[in-house]
């Protein structure tokens, strides 16, 4: 299998610590050399800030963001946990720019505990940053070296044949996957390999030259099949795409903050296209004959697309309200915030203990364990909302920070935030190194992370429980790969090598077992 190798030279190099530097390709002196010019941009651009929405809230969100950014490392590949910490960070603060700089009022802001739970959001995303960095930095041990590692696993038209072949199996598999209860988890995790597989044929297709035409054809059919589902899984490509870019962004060329840009402005786009004809487009899945047909789906989306863009402009403006309220994720929080603890006590870390007890039985153990109660009864009882629930198949989303508050209250509800992303952050460490093959090691920590990262409304027993699935199933499984294609190539190397080596290339001196100690060789 053709494969290209690292040089001595590259990061992932094993004979040297990988760097871990805010700034891709760049030197960890040229990074800090470049700290007082961000500053500076910085302290500008809050003024303006400040300026523009009159609120203080705005600026002091905009520090947030970039100690984020500062703060997580980034290793091999694209900057996974800094956009995921950039998709919470929107969900936390995006409605204060918007109703500082249009004056459009959403629901959250009649709610005079807003405010606050803004404030509360950035301290948990400035603890799971620290946590995430401190983690990640504490676990650069553990892992021995089986040698050099190859750049690319497969050629591009393998890569892309492997693509295209778990995308026309992805459908049944996840009704495979729901026909075996006590896997299901399990095997929904292991579908997410196509989305790794994606950002691998983007990865391949954004370096060097740009090879646009595939890129859209590619992007094209993903929103597509997005589209045409339940949910808003036009999403993932379009993220997967960013990051393939991220990956090899250069800070001082303006083509690529405008491609960058650009891009951002076809997610913004999509999700507002989305605001629109969703309400509609759902109702038809009430028909067996519409929710088993793609094409009948496709035709109704096209339908919907022309009728929204032949809209007006006050209606355009409603939907972009309920985009931004969609998004700023903290309208029922703030709500919970004004009843615990003045009118319901705090529980005392009761949803934590049962999100833990949650993952420690897993289904397949436990056949018997109970189904996962839907959120909307916390929203119901802690934001004392009446909202729609498990009988009319519905969960709303109440999110880990506000379960923190409710269970610990201030200042110790950053604790769990910030020992959580200890373990993330080891297990970003750990995963890496992990795996052998570089293209492997960055395409499942990618996925891996970005879904488990990315969600800041996402309850403690959904976020402890789709982070742990992924990585046991997703990651075991990619291991497995990893560890078979490394034997395939040791075995291979070992016929090809001279009668007169005092050992088999790639396997220890000391102990006998293949690349787990002793003295490394060269791939070559």
């Amino acid at each position: 299998m053709p494969v290209s190798v690292t040089s001595p030279a590259d990061p992932a190099a094993p004979r040297r610590s990988p760097r871990w530097n805010p700034v891709p390709g760049r030197s960890a002196r040229h990074a800090s050399a470049t700290l007082p010019v961000q500053l500076v941009a910085l302290a500008v651009a809050s003024v303006l800030v400040w300026i523009l929405t009159g609120d203080w809230l705005a600026p002091l969100a905009l520090w947030v963001l970039w100690l984020g950014w500062r703060i997580l490392p980034w290793y091999d590949g694209p900057p996974v946990l800094a956009l995921a910490f950039t998709f919470q960070w929107l969900q936390v603060s995006m409605g204060v720019y918007y109703h500082g700089l249009t004056g459009r009022l959403l629901p959250a802001n009649y709610v005079s505990e807003t405010r606050t739970m803004v404030l509360l959001g950035l301290g948990c995303l400035l603890a799971l940053a620290a946590g995430i960095g401190l983690g990640g930095r504490m676990s650069r041990r553990g892992i021995r070296s089986l040698g050099q590692r190859p750049t690319w696993v497969m050629t591009s038209q393998q890569l892309v044949l492997t693509y295209l072949g778990a995308t026309f199996l992805q459908g049944p598999l996840q009704a495979f996957a729901w026909q075996l209860p006590l896997l299901t988890q399990g095997i929904l995790a292991l579908a997410f390999a196509r989305l790794g597989l994606l950002f691998l044929v983007f990865r391949r297709l954004t370096r060097g030259r740009i090879r646009w035409s595939l890129i859209g054809g590619i992007l094209i059919l993903e929103m597509l099949l997005g589209f045409t589902g339940y949910f808003a899984h036009f999403r993932e490509p379009l993220i997967m795409l960013a990051l393939a870019l991220l990956e090899h962004l250069d800070l001082g060329r303006l083509r690529h903050w405008l491609l960058l840009g650009g891009l951002a402005l076809v997610i913004f786009v999509a999700g507002l296209l989305w605001m629109g004809i969703r309400t509609p487009y759902r109702r038809d899945f009430e028909l067996d004959t519409f929710a088993e047909s793609r094409t009948a789906r496709l035709e109704r989306i096209a339908d919907l697309s022309t009728d929204w863009l032949g809209s007006n402009a006050e209606e355009w403006l409603y939907d972009l309200d309920r985009f931004v309220d969609r998004l700023w994720a903290v309208y029922y929080p703030a709500l919970a915030v004004r009843r615990v603890p003045a009118e319901i006590p705090h529980t005392d870390g009761q949803m934590l203990w049962e999100a833990v007890r949650h993952i420690l039985t897993p289904r397949i153990l436990f056949p018997d364990k109970a189904v996962l109660p839907s959120d909307s009864e916390k929203v119901r009882l802690y934001s004392g909302v009446w909202v729609a629930g498990a009988d009319q198949g519905v969960s709303i989303a109440f999110g880990y920070a506000i379960e923190s508050y409710v269970d610990f209250g201030v200042p110790w509800m950053f604790l769990p935030v910030f020992v959580w992303g200890l373990v993330m952050g080891a297990l970003y460490r750990f995963l890496n190194r992990l795996i052998w093959h570089r293209e492997l090691a960055v395409g499942v920590v990618t996925v891996v992370f970005w879904i488990a990262l990315y969600l800041f409304e996402r309850s403690w027993i959904k976020t402890l429980g789709t982070s742990l699935t992924l990585m046991i199933y997703l990651g075991f499984a990619v291991f497995v790969v990893d560890r078979l294609l490394w034997e395939m190539r040791r075995q291979r190397r070992q016929r090809l090598a001279p009668a007169t080596a005092p050992f088999p290339v790639g396997t220890s001196p000391r102990s006998g077992l293949s690349g787990l100690g002793g003295a490394r060789t060269p791939s070559g």
